[in-house]
C-alpha cells in the first residue's frame, strides 16, 4: 500500500508564497517518510513535484533570499532583474512551461575565481548558474533532499539540514576523549571537480526512476563552463561549486564512503555495541568512526598508527571508482597529541592544567585568524575614505560571523588579541582619515573615568570581541540531531 501511496499533485496552486512553503513542506515529509520506510524504494512521478507552482514559488524565494542573489550568471540576469523586468509570476509560469515541454535546457555557469582563505594566494572556482537555472536546482533540491536524507548517515555533517560544522568537531571531540587518538587526517584533489558524473548518476538511479528527473539531474552537470576569458568548457567530470545543487548531490556521491567505513556501527555490524567494541580491542583489533563534513573528512581509529595507515589504503580503493583520490602530499596519519586541522579548528588532546586528566581541546587554527585580519585591513586602509558608518557596519558583520562560528572553542584569549587588533587598526584609520592627533582620540574616545567609550559612527558601534559572543561548550549532539521531516 505504501507503493501504491502518491502526493497530490492536482490540488490548485496556493493563493500565496506562505501557502506555498507549507504545501512544499507537507510533500517533503510525505517523501521521507515513505523513503524511511522503505530503503529499497525507487520514486517514479516526481517531475510533477519539480515543477508544482508551489515548488517553484518556494525554489524562487531561496534563490532570492540567498546571499548570492545579486550575482548574476551568463545571461546578465540577477534576481532583482528578474523581479523589476519580467516579473516573478510571469518569470515561474514560462519556467514551468518550459520544464512541462521539455524546453528547458540550462546554460553554462559563468566562471569566478575566488581566493582561498588563509592567505594562501591560491585559488578556487566557483561556477555562478543564471537565476533560472538556480530556481530550477532549488526545485530539484526540494524534491530529492528528503528522499535522500532518509539514507544518509548520522557521520556527515556538511549541507545537511539542521545540522551544522559544530557537530562535526563535537563528534571528533568525543571520540578522540574516548580513546580514538590516531587520525587520518584526509584531503581529497579537487573532489567537486573530479567526481566521476556515471557513478554519481548510479547512485541517484537508486533512489529515482523518474526518467525527466534523472534527464535534469545529468543536464546541470553537463551543462558546462564560461570561463572569466570568455572561452566554454566541457564538464565531464564534477559538479561546480557554486550551483545549489552541487552539495546535495556531492553528498549523494560521497555518501558511498559513509556506507562503507560505518557499515560496521550498523546494527549486527562488528563495533554496533560497546561491548564488541571493547572486545576488538582485547584482541589487537581497531576501531574506527569516520567524521565527514562534504569533501572534508578525517577517521579517527582507536588502534595504532599502522591501522590507520591500513585504513587510508582502504579509503583509496573506495575514492578510485568515484574518480576520486587522496592528495599524498595533504593526507597524514596524526596522533591527537600533536593536533591537526579540520574545518578551521585546531584539535589537540592534552592535559588539563592542575590536573592529571587528558581531553581533545579545540583551537581555532592559525589560517582563519589570518583570513579575518586580511579583511581587517581591507577595510581599515589607511588611504580609504569610506563612510566610516558604512566600515563599521560591514566589519560588525564579519566579526560577528566569525566569531559565532568559534565561539565554542578555547577563544577567549584569541577574541581578547583579535579585539585589540580591530580597534586598533580602526583607530589608525580613523586618525588618518580625520586628521587627528592621539590627543584628539583621546578627548572623543576616552570616558570621564579613564577608560575608552566604544567607537561609533552614525549610531553604529564597534563591536568588542571580549564581550560579544559569549564563549560557550557546544554539546555533542551525535544521533539526537532532529530531522527536518519527523517521521511521527
Amino acid at each position: 500500500m505504501l507503493k501504491d501511496a502518491t502526493v497530490n499533485t492536482d490540488a490548485p496552486p496556493p493563493a500565496t508564497p506562505g501557502g506555498s512553503w507549507s504545501r512544499v513542506s507537507e510533500m517533503q515529509a510525505k517523501l521521507h517518510r515513505w523513503a524511511a520506510a522503505d530503503p529499497g524504494r525507487q520514486f517514479d512521478d516526481l517531475f510533477n513535484l519539480v515543477h508544482d507552482p508551489a515548488t517553484l514559488i518556494v525554489a524562487f524565494d531561496r534563490v532570492a533570499g540567498n546571499q548570492g542573489a545579486r550575482t548574476a550568471g551568463v545571461d546578465g540576469l540577477t534576481a532583482a532583474d528578474v523581479e523589476q523586468r519580467i516579473g516573478i509570476p510571469g518569470f515561474l509560469d514560462g519556467l514551468r512551461s518550459d520544464l512541462k515541454s521539455g524546453a528547458f535546457r540550462p546554460l553554462p555557469v559563468r566562471e569566478r575565481k575566488i581566493p582561498k582563505p588563509g592567505g594562501s594566494g591560491k585559488v578556487r572556482s566557483l561556477g555562478i548558474p543564471t537565476v533560472a537555472d538556480r530556481t530550477v536546482q532549488a526545485a530539484l533540491k526540494l524534491v530529492l533532499e528528503p528522499i535522500f536524507e532518509a539514507d544518509f548517515l548520522p557521520v556527515s555533517y556538511g549541507f545537511r539540514p539542521k545540522r551544522r560544522a559544530q557537530d562535526a568537531i563535537a563528534e571528533i571531540q568525543r571520540f578522540g576523549t574516548l580513546g580514538y587518538w590516531w587520525v587520518l587526517d584526509a584531503d581529497v584533489e579537487a573532489a567537486f571537480d573530479n567526481v566521476s558524473h556515471s557513478v554519481l548518476m548510479d547512485r541517484v538511479r537508486a533512489r529515482v526512476k523518474d526518467k525527466r528527473v534523472l534527464a535534469l539531474v545529468k543536464a546541470f552537470l553537463k551543462a558546462g563552463i564560461l570561463t572569466e576569458l570568455g572561452e566554454y568548457r566541457d564538464t565531464h567530470t564534477g559538479t561546480p561549486q557554486g550551483g545549489i545543487l552541487s552539495p546535495l548531490i556531492f553528498n549523494i556521491a560521497l555518501s558511498g564512503l559513509d556506507e562503507h567505513l560505518h557499515r560496521d556501527w550498523l546494527p549486527g555490524g562488528r563495533m554496533d555495541s560497546q561491548y564488541q567494541r571493547k572486545k576488538r580491542r582485547r584482541h589487537g583489533q581497531p576501531n574506527w568512526r569516520i567524521v565527514r563534513y562534504a569533501d572534508d573528512f578525517a577517521i579517527l581509529v582507536h588502534g595504532s598508527a599502522d591501522d590507520t595507515r591500513a585504513l587510508r589504503d582502504e579509503v583509496a580503493s573506495v575514492l578510485a571508482p568515484l574518480g576520486l583520490r587522496l592528495s599524498p602530499a595533504k593526507t597524514r596519519v596524526v596522533h591527537m597529541e600533536d593536533g591537526f586541522g579540520f574545518l578551521g579548528f585546531h584539535l589537540q588532546w592534552k592535559r588539563k592544567p592542575g590536573t592529571t586528566k587528558w581531553y581533545v581541546y579545540t583551537f581555532i587554527a592559525d589560517r582563519p585568524i589570518r583570513s579575518v585580519k586580511e579583511k581587517i585591513r581591507a577595510l581599515t586602509r589607511r588611504t580609504s575614505q569610506a563612510n566610516p558608518k558604512d566600515v563599521l557596519i560591514r566589519l560588525n558583520q564579519i566579526m560577528h560571523g566569525w566569531a559565532n562560528y568559534f565561539r565554542h572553542a578555547v577563544a577567549k584569549h584569541v577574541f581578547h588579541k583579535l579585539g585589540d587588533f580591530l580597534w586598533h587598526r580602526v583607530i589608525m584609520w580613523l586618525k588618518t582619515l580625520h586628521r587627528w592627533t592621539w590627543k584628539d582620540v583621546r578627548k572623543h574616545l576616552l570616558g570621564p573615568h579613564g577608560s575608552w567609550l566604544p567607537i561609533t559612527a552614525g549610531g553604529i558601534e564597534l563591536i568588542n570581541l571580549s564581550r560579544t559572543p559569549a564563549i560557550t561548550r557546544y554539546r555533542y549532539r551525535g544521533d539526537t540531531i532532529p530531522s527536518p521531516w519527523p517521521l511521527a
